[in-house]
């Protein structure tokens, strides 16, 4: 917050970039003196209507005086923010302090009156309402509560902005005007009003660069080659069915086609809208294309040019100035250095990407950021569907490339309500926004599996990517995320293989697995398998090798009718003789019997039967015509590696993990076009571990949706002071930048919440423990704080229950007889807390997490084992119940081995004020509650630490907006 010295600068953290109601993007930034003439150019363009609103009369002009008025600010009392595109602007939102008598007014004066005023050609994009969200945000940081805005009745679309914004707010009617009055303090609904219009544009913005009506590829070569033309070609022969134009400054002058498609030199050329362009020309060029795109109205780019932040430092100032100038124009970006964009719906057909053949329609949303992995895995689901069952294609498929602007968040806000998308499969290697991540996860969760593998899990991200460093292990990150209902996977393999069970069978309702099969040996590895992911599996049943179709048809319905059953997993060898089971009738046999139950999962495992998988996936007369070696496209110098256009039935598994996709091999089928929807197919595996690892996986997810449906609330306790805190927390940051409390400023500041820590005074000397145990009153504990010693009992370091002056005394002579002078010891005397377990609970906000509550008992058991449990703040009174039962000594909290069972609700809401704490005040960075001693009756906290540091300018809590550039 600015002090009344600094309060004339210029606060640039006011600057953002937003995605507005239709995908477009805008900037907002505060107004300043040198934007007179920009201001009097969109005033000039404002309606006569528009005017008459803003200020209750004609007011054709401005004068010199409110030019003056609109552009001089001091960024406290009086605040203007203009929304720009192309740097002119499009809208404008002031506030002035005012008192209680309506004046203008200075500090501690907590009111202001707001008033906006948007270009008639730009309403209805949602700009007032994304300005209403940063001036609201700007208001609190400068201690103003309310908001009071004077409307026409006539002007009802701007009364519905602040009506619609989920403010507590008045509403009165004087002398013809309507006032309206908003508390300024986030509700429960005006973050769900703000997440809400932050989805459908976010959502909006993407379906922009996936549908366009008419793509424009610049850079697409005069012969066949290279990485534009190439593109060019993919995108024609996929059947676009919007308008495609090929664009080459370098064509010859009269030249009206590129191959049949319209060419032309430059895109300002091309007559009519340009809704994509797909930028395939050197870095160097970049620019120049941008700014053509942009003054001819084109809505988004996809930029396959290389030469950006993975090249470097020169390369990482290209790309941050390539997303401000794309940003400029209202466009977003998909790349640079992406592999491109597709989209398999029939009335799109788009594949703007390397891939030379289009992949299968599909359930499965897939996003790269690496482009070698997001061909390993198109290659993987257009042969054979991720070598399982190829039961599936893709519905989108988008390389994000160095992820400059369009990220994995982005996508999960479209996939999450597109219509054509039941499964979504995800390769990170650097995640931008952990909190909105791990937000957009949670809820997509809830409607649709979320399928992540991550790469760099152990080391720096890729260079092309702005990562965050973590400081918790990898295991604690993957505990996080699938906290919030992802599906963490290790491999590209366990991707696709959990990821197309999901697209095509029911949610397991719960861990009870049958096996049945004709080879008692490999219903044992199952079966071993079940039980080393936590499953129940039921004895395996051995149809022997004579079994025919019938018998597993029989067997099959068996096991589906049976409610002790949750799951089947179908194990089948090749059978010689003339009663074996063919592929075909076999496939049948299982087919029509899931047919008849369909409401549980049945996998197959089977080894060495090439045409089994293909069977059960196929439907009459739909397998692909294979392609050979003469008639496969060529990949153009400069390109990726192709995925190879091979639908042999004997391709089966994949490339190894994040290696380009070689030859088929053998262990799986080729499949063909998707079924029809609603059909149930049955995976098919080349191991028993590779099933069972996907179906554990579909389990614990169906559990975390069970859970989801009632995910608790977080508390509210009326005795929490948040304003008491703030208050506290801004005077303590006014010393500095970042400063660890002191005892009684810790004391105090965890006060506010209800949160009392017992005190501990400083003893330096034999007189000054006893004065400290009088004025606490024994029985005491004397405790030596050093930092080697600090909550170290077993070394000696405590010494406690001591009920007297004389067993004080002796104590005192004892630790520093053993340990050293009292400086070095730093000894406190404590009063005697009731007898229990010693437990931690930290919370802390990670970088690359979020905002994360920790805990375990203390000691050994979290020091040395690494036995603690996490959950992502804000914590619900569920997730608290969870954590507490999460680790893996839990029991010593519940009377193990005849113990006395302790106060867990009184723990876990101790835990449930630390994470409001941490939630409401930003600028919390660090609390650590250590030991804190967990009775029969009640709990004691004896130690306490708080860290604080300033907030950070943007962050998931505030008004929505794009991630600064990369």
């Amino acid at each position: 917050m600015q002090t009344t010295s600094d309060r004339h600068e210029y606060p640039a953290h006011w600057e953002a970039d937003v995605v507005l109601r239709d995908g477009g993007t805008a900037r907002i930034r505060p107004i300043t003196v040198d934007d007179a003439e920009r201001l009097v150019s969109f005033y000039e363009q404002v309606s006569d209507e528009s005017k008459y609103y803003r200020f209750f009369a004609p007011y054709p002009r401005l004068s010199a005086k409110d030019v003056h008025r609109f552009t001089h600010h001091d960024f406290v009392d009086r605040v203007g923010l203009a929304a720009t595109v192309g740097g002119e602007f499009i809208a404008t939102v002031r506030y002035d302090r005012i008192g209680a008598d309506g004046a203008p007014a200075s500090a501690p004066a907590d009111e202001a009156e707001v008033a906006f005023l948007v270009q008639d050609a730009h309403q209805g994009r949602g700009v007032a309402s994304a300005l209403l969200e940063h001036i609201g945000a700007v208001a609190r940081e400068r201690g103003i509560r309310r908001f009071a805005a004077e409307v026409l009745p006539a002007n009802t679309k701007m009364i519905k902005v602040f009506t619609d914004a989920g403010y507590t707010q008045k509403r009165s009617f004087e002398d013809g005007v309507v006032r309206l009055e908003l508390d300024l303090e986030p509700t429960d609904r005006s973050l769900a009003v703000q997440y809400a219009r932050e989805q459908r544009a976010e959502a909006r913005s993407v379906q922009r660069l996936l549908a366009p009506g008419a793509v424009a590829v610049i850079g697409a070569g005069r012969t066949p080659g290279g990485v534009g033309r190439s593109i060019l070609d993919n995108i024609r022969d996929a059947g676009f069915t919007g308008r495609l134009y090929a664009v080459n400054g370098a064509l010859p002058e009269g030249q009206k086609e590129l191959d049949g498609v319209p060419a032309f030199r430059s895109v300002r050329q091309v007559d009519g809208p340009v809704d994509l362009a797909v930028v395939a020309v050197p870095a160097e060029r970049v620019p120049e294309v941008v700014a053509e795109c942009g003054e001819h109205g084109v809505q988004g780019l996809v930029v396959v040019s290389a030469g950006y932040a993975e090249s470097g430092p020169d390369g990482r100032e290209r790309q941050r100035a390539l997303v401000r100038q794309a940003r400029t124009y209202g466009m977003r970006i998909i790349g640079p250095n992406s592999f491109g964009v597709v989209n398999t719906s029939p009335d799109v057909r788009l594949n703007a990407s390397l891939a030379p053949e289009m992949p299968r329609p599909g359930r499965i949303g897939l996003f790269a950021q690496s482009g070698a992995i997001g061909v390993a895995l198109l290659s993987r689901l257009h042969r054979r569907g991720g070598g399982v069952t190829g039961v599936t294609g893709v519905s989108a498929f988008v390389s994000s490339g160095n992820r400059a602007d369009v990220s994995g968040n982005d996508l999960l806000q479209y996939w999450y309500e597109d219509p054509d998308t039941d499964v979504v499969l995800m390769y990170l290697e650097s995640i931008g926004n952990p909190r909105k991540f791990t937000r957009l996860a949670r809820r997509t969760a809830a409607a649709k599996p979320l399928v992540v593998v991550q790469g760099a899990r152990h080391g720096a991200g890729p260079r092309g990517h702005a990562v965050r460093a973590t400081r918790l292990p990898h295991a604690t990150v993957s505990a996080l995320l699938r906290q919030a209902g992802v599906i963490r996977v290790d491999t590209i393999t366990e991707l696709v293989d959990a990821g197309l069970l999901l697209a095509r069978q029911p949610l397991p309702a719960g861990p009870r697995v049958a096996i049945l099969g004709n080879s008692e040996s490999l219903g044992l590895l199952t079966h071993d398998a079940c039980l080393a992911e936590g499953l129940r599996p039921h004895r395996p049943l051995d149809l022997t090798t004579a079994a025919s179709a019938a018998d597993f048809h029989a067997a099959l319905s068996r096991a589906l009718a049976d409610d002790t059953c949750d799951a089947v997993v179908v194990t089948a060898i090749p059978a010689v003789g003339e009663g074996s089971v063919g592929d075909a009738a076999l496939a049948e046999a299982l087919r029509s019997a899931v047919a008849a139950a369909p409401s549980k999962p049945v996998l197959v495992v089977h080894v060495e039967l090439g045409g089994l998988a293909e069977a059960l996936s196929a439907a009459a007369s739909t397998a692909p015509q294979t392609a050979t070696a003469a008639t496969a496209p060529q990949t153009p110098p400069g390109t990726p590696p192709r995925p190879p256009a091979v639908t042999s039935p004997a391709a089966a598994s994949g490339p190894a993990d994040g290696a380009p996709p070689g030859p088929p091999a053998a262990d799986g089928p080729s499949v063909p076009a998707a079924p029809p929807e609603g059909t149930h197919l049955i995976p098919a595996y080349p191991a028993a571990e590779r099933a069972v690892r996907a179906l554990a996986q579909a389990v614990a997810y169906a559990q975390w949706r069970r859970e989801a449906a009632d995910p608790g609330k977080v508390p509210g306790y009326e005795d929490i002071d948040e304003r008491g805190a703030a208050a506290l927390i801004e005077g303590l940051l006014s010393r500095g930048q970042g400063l660890t409390l002191g005892g009684e400023e810790t004391c105090d500041l965890l006060g506010t919440y209800g949160i009392h820590v017992h005190r501990a005074l400083p003893a330096p000397t034999p007189d000054a423990a006893a004065e400290a145990a009088r004025t606490l009153g024994y029985p005491v504990a004397l405790k030596a704080t050093a930092p080697h010693l600090r909550h170290r009992a077993d070394l000696g370091g405590v010494r406690l229950d001591l009920a007297d002056e004389e067993q004080l005394r002796r104590a005192y002579a004892e630790l520093t007889e053993l340990f050293g002078a009292p400086q070095e010891l730093r000894p406190v005397v404590q009063r005697m807390a009731p007898r229990g377990v010693d437990t931690v609970v930290r919370a802390v906000i990670d970088p690359a997490a979020g905002a994360v509550l920790s805990f375990g008992l203390a000691g050994a058991a979290s020091q040395l084992l690494g036995d603690m449990a996490h959950r992502l703040i804000p914590v619900t009174d569920r997730e608290a119940t969870s954590l507490v039962r999460s680790i893996r000594t839990a029991p010593l909290l519940f009377g193990w081995r005849g113990s006395a069972p302790v106060d867990t609700p009184a723990l876990e809401e101790l835990m449930l004020r630390v994470s409001r704490l941490v939630h409401d005040h930003p600028e919390v960075v660090a609390v650590t509650l250590e030991p804190v001693v967990v009775a029969p009756h009640g709990v004691s906290v004896l130690g306490a630490s708080v860290r604080l540091a300033p907030p950070p300018a943007r962050d998931d809590l505030g008004p929505r907006t794009l991630p600064v550039a990369y």
